[in-house]
């Protein structure tokens, strides 16, 4: 697969398709890192995808962006979408109903950020939003489930890996207004970060407002699984034979 490193909008991103030479894609996803992670954390996950699911690979383009902040964590700067508090970053948070309703410091220009790479991508694949699938790991599984309730016009789909709730009584009316858009949940039952009873309230809120969740747990800790990938794979594939 080819990997090309640009600029879409305001975010820096590593592209990886293997669409053939003068065609277009037909389904386009974007997948966000975690706190902490390089950005090219996830790049490694096109190959897998398209490796369970090989129908995906003339067809797909991935984009995989850098996130704009820094965050102090143990005297390093390490990326980050938004801030999170210390309790987060260090396994140690226990008021997660008080987190869920927290809207963290630097949502909002990461938000920029995001919704402004997906114009760019939009407007140079030529595919509206509902072409594209929106997702992340960990953090940026929030800042992604954050821009997919805001959109003007639905993506096609949302993989939440790992996420949790953020700014509940917002995404609570949004998520209102997207009934009917798919998303892709899953979650480790051992998470020492983001607590999977936390991941277990955001999914009821995504349910109860009407969106047809796939919800996998794990009996794993904060991270992605084979099986994970495999159902991830299916969706992808469900995505762009939808019409």
């Amino acid at each position: 697969m080819r990997s090309v490193r640009t600029r879409l909008g305001e975010l820096d991103c590593v592209v990886v398709d293997a669409i053939p030479e003068g065609a277009g894609p037909e389904l386009a996803v974007v997948l966000c890192h975690g706190f902490g992670a390089p950005p090219t954390d996830l790049v490694p996950l096109a190959p897998e995808l398209v490796g369970l699911k090989p129908e995906l690979g003339p067809k797909v383009r991935f984009v995989f962006p850098a996130a704009p902040l820094k965050q102090a964590m143990m005297g390093q700067s390490v990326p980050a979408w938004f801030n999170l508090p210390p309790e987060v970053l260090m396994g140690r948070e226990r008021n997660w109903e008080q987190f869920a309703a927290s809207t963290p410091e630097g949502l909002a220009q990461a938000r920029r950020g995001v919704m402004s790479l997906l114009a760019a991508l939009s407007t140079a694949t030529k595919l509206p939003y509902g072409r594209i699938v929106l997702g992340g790991f960990s953090q940026g599984a929030m800042v992604t489930t954050d821009v997919a309730l805001r959109l003007e016009e639905a993506p096609a789909g949302l993989c939440i890996l790992s996420g949790t709730l953020i700014c509940q009584d917002e995404w609570k009316a949004r998520a209102e207004r997207r009934e009917g858009m798919p998303v892709l949940q899953s979650h480790g039952r051992y998470d020492d970060i983001l607590a999977f009873h936390a991941a277990e309230r955001l999914h009821s809120l995504l349910t109860n407002a009407g969106l047809p969740v796939e919800l996998i747990p794990f009996d794993g800790p904060h991270t992605i699984m084979p099986d994970v990938l495999e159902r991830m794979a299916e969706f992808l594939h469900n995505r762009l034979e939808k019409r």
